[in-house]
This record gives C-alpha cells, structure tokens and sequence, in this order.
C-alpha cells in the first residue's frame, strides 16, 4: 500500500499499519485505548450522569488481551518509522505501564516521559481516590541509534529562555474547541487539547515531516500538524469520527513561509573555524581582539591562533586563559572593533560568514 499523505483511513489500526510501507513516516502520536475497567456509572454529588469513557473500542476481555493488541500495533509503529524516527503514545495509570514495557520490548528507546498536568481536571466525585490531575507522555526513539528530532533551542525560546521541564500544565480540551455531535454533547470522550499536539510537534518535528496517528479519532493530530506545516496521515475506524476530522481539516489554513521557521540549535549550524574568517580577510594576521569590557586583548597571528605576549592558543583557549577560567566560548568572549570604534563580538561576523558563503541553505 503506497503512503497517501494528508489523509484519514478508515480503518482497524493494526490491520490500516500492516498495509502501510516501511520506513515511511518521521514521528507517530498515539492515544491508543485506556482500559479503563470502568466499574458501574459515575455520578456528580447532585446526582447527575458524568459521560465516562464506555465505548467498545475501550473495552477488553482481559488483560492479555489488551497486551496482544498492544503488541500489534506497536510492532507495526516500529516498522513504518524511519530509521531516525519517533514515538509518543499518551496513557493513564490505567494502562501507561503496560505500555511502557511492551514499548521497550518492542525495540524502542525511551528518551523522556513527560507529565502533562491539567489545569483544569475532573473531580473524583466519589472520594476515594486522589483527583487524577496529570496522563503520562512516552517519547521514544526506533531505536537506541535514533538521532531523533530535538528542537531544544525552540523549547527554551517558547518558554522564555528556559530550559523545557517535563512536567507541562495545559488545559483540558474544553469550550469552543471540544467537538460537539449533533446532539450537542461532545464528539469523542478523550478529545485532546491542541495546544498539547502544538508543543509535541514543535518539539520533536521539522516542517515537511510525516506525522501518523493510528488511533486519530477526531484528528486532533492532522489539524496540528495541517497548521504547523507537517504532513499527517491518521488511522481511525469509525465514520462518525472521520466525518468530524475532514470538516474541522478543512477549515485550517496552514502557517506559512517563514513564520514555520523555529530557533535553531547552535551544533545543528555548519562549522565555521575561526581560522576561515583570516584565510578569507575577514579578520586580518595582526588585528587585535579585546574582551568586551577592553579589560584583556589579544592579537591574530596567521593560523588563526590568539597571541597575549605569554601564550598563545585558540579563541577559546585564550579567552580562558586571560579569565583564568576553566573554559571559554571564544566567538561570544572575543571582540573585534566594527564601526566608530564600538565593540562587537566576533560570532557576529560568524553569522555573516556563513549567510554570505551560502552555507545556511
């Protein structure tokens, strides 16, 4: 079966996979069934009706009838995935452990669990239990030679210059954007936030990736990733659901150019030695470098190596040796004399080098 993009199969997940070809698709979202064992109704303190997740497709003989079918579909998640591909599936205490086994047997390798925290949770009505406020996120790669997808320098920009925590609070998928049938009550019972897709892609895809959910429900994955610029093929089994997805798809009108564009990683640019900058009269044999308060400076000797009257070694050597520190970053350390005399680092020239030499495209 050839790999049709931007698209919803009807279909049973495992049976949909099994057709689809191998190595196809860069990062897969999964919210496979729960399990959920739901014993009885469940009803507020003014006695009305809590809508609970009682569909068929949640329910299960037994256990090692929800691991078989757990088996399945993972095997064949693994087999469509690139070589350099990735995983999330969501789950609750319910069945996330499970999971989380069956995952690493398959060949996986985890790299975080996540915590999404909701903002927003349903009470335990009945009292017996703490509130279940959070559902457990596994990243993994195909394997443990995956060199997956990180956006980490767009995390840290999307969270004001912080380092991404696992731990994220998000809403509930609620008001305008929870999905109602006709009869006005809501469309599917486990609807996830958008804004939850929203960080996972841009965490851990590129613009142009293959984006496959096998349990797509009301295609919550395709219309982020339709945004966001991404390809998106979803898996589900019923029409209604399908329906659903192919109205709101519709109306999505995807970001483009280079509002798609995120803060690259610095190790993901091309290198540039500080020597190609002299070899190529940018910096001249002689020039002198200062640090940024003038306190220290240095002169450029041919090779591109530093020189402060009693050592000599590369901008970064140097730069800690006049700091008396354990290491430097020469390029934002070292200084150069740009117009009228003010003072500008030399990683600026950096960015220029590498934008005129066409060595960004």
């Amino acid at each position: 079966m050839e790999l049709h993009k931007n698209t919803i199969i009807e279909g049973e997940c495992v049976d949909v996979l099994s057709r689809l070809p191998d190595n196809s698709v860069d990062l897969i979202f999964a919210d496979p069934p729960y399990n959920l064992q739901l014993g009885g109704g469940l009803t507020r303190p003014d006695q009305s009706h809590v809508d609970g997740v009682t569909d068929a497709w949640d329910q299960f003989d037994s256990f090692d009838a929800y691991d078989l079918f757990t088996h399945q579909w993972l095997t064949e998640c693994r087999r469509v995935l690139k070589d350099d591909g990735a995983i999330w599936v969501i789950g609750s205490y319910h069945n996330i452990f499970r999971v989380g086994t069956i995952l690493q047997d398959s060949g996986f390798w985890i790299q975080n669990d996540v915590i999404w925290r909701k903002s927003n949770p349903m009470p335990n009505f009945k009292g017996t239990r703490f509130q279940n406020a959070h559902e457990t996120m596994i990243w993994a790669g195909k394997s443990d030679k995956s060199k997956v997808t990180f956006n980490y320098d767009a995390l840290k920009t999307f969270n004001e210059d912080k380092q991404m925590r696992s731990d994220w609070l998000i809403p509930i998928c609620a008001g305008g954007e929870r999905l109602k049938g006709e009869d006005g009550k809501k469309a599917h019972p486990t609807q996830k936030p958008e804004a939850l897709l929203q960080r996972i892609l841009l965490a851990t895809s590129k613009p142009g990736d293959v984006i496959l959910d096998p349990f797509s429900g009301t295609g919550t994955t395709a219309a982020v990733a339709k945004k966001l610029g991404r390809a998106y093929v979803g898996i589900e089994q019923d029409p209604a659901y399908i329906r659903l997805s192919r109205a709101r798809l519709a109306g999505i009108t995807p970001v483009e150019g280079d509002m798609l564009q995120v803060q690259e990683s610095k190790k993901a640019l091309p290198r540039v030695p500080f020597g190609a900058l002299v070899e190529n009269g940018w910096l001249k044999p002689g020039d002198r470098l200062w640090s940024p308060k003038k306190r220290f400076n240095a002169r450029i000797r041919i090779d591109g190596s530093l020189t402060t009257g009693d050592a000599t070694g590369s901008i970064h050597r140097m730069g800690a040796h006049v700091q008396k520190a354990p290491a430097c970053n020469g390029w934002t350390y070292w200084h150069y004399e740009a117009q009228a005399g003010d003072l500008a680092p030399i990683d600026l020239l950096r960015r220029r080098y590498r934008h005129e030499m066409g060595l960004m495209s």
